[in-house]
């Protein structure tokens, strides 16, 4: 068995693979890296070609072969192959253009490749946990191999992206969020685990599908669930102890039930709420900059109230309590508008999680009309409707601000409320703008505007590493802000006078590594860490961080 506290080491040393056995082992195979001695050592002799490369020699080539296929998702199967035969050399590939691969690992194709999951299956990663296997999860656990797993990536595949419900063809999320640990924060990838929980799917056309690969049954009830969900939660504190639970893509009243039950019990979070909240926040903050105001003073009108704009919003209202605000006095500045109309009182058809951004105000079923009635500084999209902020809608924005914040945070791309050329075009310019998915350079009468994506991979990666280094007993929204704020502080002057407000995703390996140092100083700062605080905190970041290298 595999311990944390030797991965670095065991990275370093010497396996007792031989042979195909050896080639087959994505951690320490070479492929054609392996040296004449350890080919003549480990009967390698015969099985390569008589040629020995460099690392980038390899590099080159996976580059070349990646230039013929002919679409991403074509990119996305070679990738995934390419980590399955050799893991250096999959994120070595990645890190010599980070903005143009993470896009293919994750977002926007990794929605495609879900879509297509049970049809490009090739071989298993991370474990399959069903509700076939319910009263054994303790045992089951224990078939990973490695000893101290310490972030899990768990998903029911009940919503993923903005493509619903897609039961166990959710398992690529799981996957592709823990390589963007790896290749964004440098955190080691045998302390990850992506993990799906098989509940079952309420997809009939998967349920007709002979290849789809999960359980052939209906989602069950929310007690069902939620007793299974606590033997898993119960089996991984006994398996791995120091073990954070990330949940990702869950349907969103399961995502806020849930996260609002362990939160405060064990070390847990969920990206698509907190993590989308904080990286939300940190491209405020820099919009904020631009117009030269501060959060606390904002009016924020939401498009979407389900799970990420709920998470958004609280997340927000705890940013403007550290500015000052109460709680009550920040959720008064926060409205939310969904597919039945504006949250208000007379509304009976709001969840707990919504009733707190039930203000009182004129009822209204046009976003428009709520708009003008609002007077909203900020709008967010998170709908999951493709086109929704039309022309009228950015234009009574512009209206009421010189330089409105329009944030259309849906994907994948046909998802977005609007297009960065959309927001640019019909508010003249004036628009701070920001996608959840990344739109080309916009050039409008002669001038050019660098479109922004609010990437969860800003905040996440770094807050995992941060969480792997401290042993973080809960990962509570302060330290979401913190990382927004240390994410948000790397943007220079040159790049915000250019719309930029996030880091260039080029630099995103060095952007995480500053984020994870300051969000580890903020978990020994509310006394959540496991370890002692060390003289330097960088220096301990830095000593955990996996480098994609051939040892020896």
């Amino acid at each position: 068995m595999t311990t944390f506290s030797t991965i670095r080491e065991e990275t370093d040393m010497e396996t007792n693979l031989t042979g195909f056995a050896l080639l087959e082992d994505p951690k320490h195979n070479r492929g054609t890296a392996f040296s004449r001695e350890k080919r003549q050592e480990k009967h390698l002799i015969g099985l390569l070609p008589p040629a020995v490369e460099t690392l980038e020699n390899q590099v080159k080539r996976c580059l070349f072969q990646l230039s013929k296929k002919n679409n991403d998702l074509e990119q996305y199967i070679y990738l995934a192959q390419l980590a399955d035969d050799n893991q250096t050399l999959f994120y070595a590939v990645l890190a010599t253009d980070p903005e143009r691969f993470l896009k293919i690992v994750y977002d926007p194709t990794v929605g495609t490749a879900c879509l297509e999951f049970g049809h490009i299956y090739r071989k298993p990663k991370g474990m399959y946990v069903s509700m076939e296997q319910k009263g054994k999860l303790r045992e089951v656990l224990k078939n990973w191999p490695v000893e101290d797993v310490r972030v899990i990536c768990v998903s029911t595949g009940g919503r993923i992206l903005g493509l619903g419900d897609l039961g166990t063809n959710g398992m690529g999320i799981p996957i592709g969020k823990l390589q963007l640990y790896t290749a964004c924060a440098a955190v080691q990838p045998d302390v990850l685990l992506p993990v799906l929980l098989d509940c079952g799917t309420d997809n009939e056309k998967l349920l007709g599908d002979p290849l789809y690969l999960g359980l052939k049954q209906k989602r069950p009830s929310t007690d069902e669930l939620d007793a299974f969900v606590q033997e898993f939660v119960d089996a991984v504190q006994e398996r791995f102890p120091k073990c954070c639970i990330h949940f990702e893509d869950w349907k969103g009243t399961d995502a806020i039930r849930l996260l609002a039950r362990y939160v405060n019990q064990i070390s847990c979070y969920n990206d698509d709420i907190q993590g989308t909240g904080s990286v939300t926040v940190a491209g405020l903050y820099n919009a904020l900059k631009i117009s030269k105001s501060s959060l606390k003073d904002q009016r924020v009108l939401f498009l979407g109230a389900g799970s990420a704009g709920i998470g958004i919003a609280n997340m927000i209202a705890s940013a403007m309590k550290l500015e000052g605000l109460s709680e009550k006095d920040a959720r008064a500045r926060i409205s939310l508008f969904d597919v039945n109309g504006l949250l208000e009182p007379s509304r009976k058809d709001l969840s707990p999680d919504q009733q707190p951004y039930a203000h009182t105000a004129k009822p209204a079923k046009d976003l428009v009309a709520a708009i003008n009635e609002l007077k909203p500084t900020i709008l967010i999209g998170v709908s999951t409707v493709g086109g929704t902020f039309t022309k009228q809608v950015i234009e009574a924005m512009s209206k009421l601000n010189d330089r409105p914040v329009i944030f259309a945070l849906s994907n994948p791309t046909e998802h977005a409320e609007c297009t960065a050329e959309e927001a640019y075009k019909f508010s003249k310019g004036n628009a701070i703008f920001a996608a959840g998915v990344q739109f080309d350079r916009v050039t409008i009468d002669g001038k050019s505007y660098e479109p922004s994506q609010a990437n969860n991979f800003y905040i996440f990666p770094a807050v995992g590493m941060a969480i792997v280094a401290t042993e973080a007993k809960h990962v509570p929204d302060e330290i979401f802000i913190t990382a927004a704020r240390a994410t948000a502080d790397q943007v220079t002057d040159e790049q915000l006078a250019k719309g930029m407000l996030f880091p260039p995703q080029t630099d995103v390996q060095k952007a995480s590594h500053v984020t994870a140092v300051k969000s580890a100083e903020r978990i020994f700062e509310l006394n959540l860490a496991r370890v002692e605080k060390p003289k330097s905190i960088d220096k301990l970041i830095t000593s955990l961080e996996y480098k994609p290298i051939y040892e020896g």
